[in-house]
């Protein structure tokens, strides 16, 4: 194990072997598969897409299914060698309607691209939140994230907001899976980091809704603040760093 001033640590050979043996005994459960919509799609607010985009759109979400069952056989092998427990499993999957929705909006919100450049940019159609007590937490983080980069998913994106002296606290990563090329996103929490998440969840929302007034947007602001000033910081967290990847990465693990 590392200890909780290491931000890269190097893998022992118990831990590697742990991790391989862990991932052969979960195997990967089935994707249910949801109906495709042949025509356009329109949401809330007049969002729509037309049904071109649309097509795409399930054509990726379909990829996005299937990719995600060797993911989480990853994910679920490093959140059990790391002692993490693995939250809100159910809701790996962005719904469809959801990824749909974010996708219209960025074609609103940027005229100038198309459909094929936001799925390509999309981090977390497939996504994860794993979470430690205090104590453990940075050993944990360490640990799991290097073991999911031996086994060759990149790291993409590594924003520690721990150090932050205001707003969200936690550790957002993103990653791209070595097969698939699939991006995900994994979030490190302790309880309280995740707590105050969820609690200020609906102020977030309401905060980037461009309806919102700058008065309202400043409240709201303070609310969030507030309850991130409670979270404790586990010793290190604001140190952790992205792993270094291996040489060599391990054996594939049985899909």
């Amino acid at each position: 194990m590392t200890t909780s001033t290491t931000t890269t640590p190097t893998l022992g050979r118990g831990l590697l072997t742990a991790a391989l043996a862990t991932a052969l005994a979960l195997g990967a459960g089935p994707a249910a598969a949801a109906p495709g919509d042949p025509g356009g799609w329109k949401g809330e607010g007049g969002l729509t897409l037309n049904a071109a985009d649309n097509a795409k759109v399930d054509t990726y979400v379909d990829r996005t299914k299937e990719a995600e069952r060797s993911i989480t056989v990853d994910v679920r092998a490093a959140a059990l060698v790391s002692g993490a427990e693995l939250v809100g499993f159910e809701h790996r999957l962005k719904s469809p309607d959801s990824l749909k929705r974010k996708v219209a909006t960025s074609l609103k919100e940027h005229p100038g691209q198309n459909v094929d450049t936001v799925l390509a940019r999309l981090s977390d159609a497939v996504r994860y939140t794993l979470q430690w007590p205090d104590g453990a937490y940075t050993d944990g983080v360490a640990d799991a994230s290097a073991v999911l980069s031996a086994w060759g998913n990149d790291t993409v994106k590594w924003s520690n907001t721990w150090g932050r002296s205001s707003g969200y606290k936690g550790l957002n990563t993103g990653w791209r899976a070595p097969r698939s090329g699939q991006l995900f996103e994994i979030q490190f929490h302790t309880p309280a980091s995740k707590h105050a998440q969820e609690v200020t969840h609906l102020l977030y929302e309401e905060q980037r809704l461009p309806s919102t007034p700058p008065a309202r947007k400043k409240e709201l602001q303070a609310r969030q603040d507030a309850a991130f000033a409670a979270v404790p910081v586990p010793p290190g967290a604001d140190r952790l760093s992205p792993p270094v990847s291996p040489v060599a990465p391990l054996p594939v693990s049985v899909r």
